[in-house]
């Protein structure tokens, strides 16, 4: 098989979920045991001029998914390496590029991979949950006591709204 030619042996694992639910911690040790290229959906995050309240209000709407269709999507069957642009969340702009490497697995980690917009890109949907007062003491190590608020009073709402609007954990084939 050539490496630019898409293929059905490149299997796709998109894992979706609650913030502090061990997501990217997961993904990370997948990616190490099998060799599988990883996409963080968090480079994906939604730069300020998106942010109108309309597309807030969206759910699932608080990321750029435009740029994941654009720069992520058409390159997941293919086994060749490719890169992105990866948005810093902490600075609020652009940053590196991040290269995914060649291989026949690809891991797309973080909340709103499973996202109806992307349509079924996926060969495994996996869901990762966490009570509520674990994620609050995960986002509280994590993140520091002083960001609690603004995940209780915002990132949960939205991530909350697009579970059950898209029924992302109903439709998973795999729930941590």
């Amino acid at each position: 098989m050539a490496l630019n030619e898409v293929s059905k042996d490149v299997k796709i694992i998109a894992i979706d979920g609650r913030c502090a639910a061990g997501k990217t911690t997961f993904a990370e040790q997948l990616a190490r045991v099998t060799g599988a290229g990883l996409i963080h959906m968090d480079d994906f995050f939604l730069p300020e001029e998106m942010r109108t309240e309309a597309r807030l209000n969206e759910p699932g709407g608080n990321v750029h998914y435009e740029r994941f269709a654009e720069e992520v999507l058409p390159k997941l069957k293919y086994a060749a390496g490719f890169d992105y642009v990866h948005y810093d969340c902490k600075r609020m702009a652009y940053g590196e590029r991040k290269t995914v490497p060649a291989s026949l697995i690809r891991i797309v980690e973080g909340a709103y991979s499973c996202h109806p917009k992307f349509g079924d890109y996926m060969d495994i949907r996996i869901f990762c949950d966490v009570k509520a007062l674990e994620q609050r003491a995960r986002i509280k190590k994590r993140n520091g006591a002083d960001s609690l608020p603004t995940f209780l009073g915002k990132w949960i709402p939205w991530e909350e709204k697009y579970f059950a609007v898209h029924k992302i954990r109903e439709r998973a084939d795999i729930i941590l």
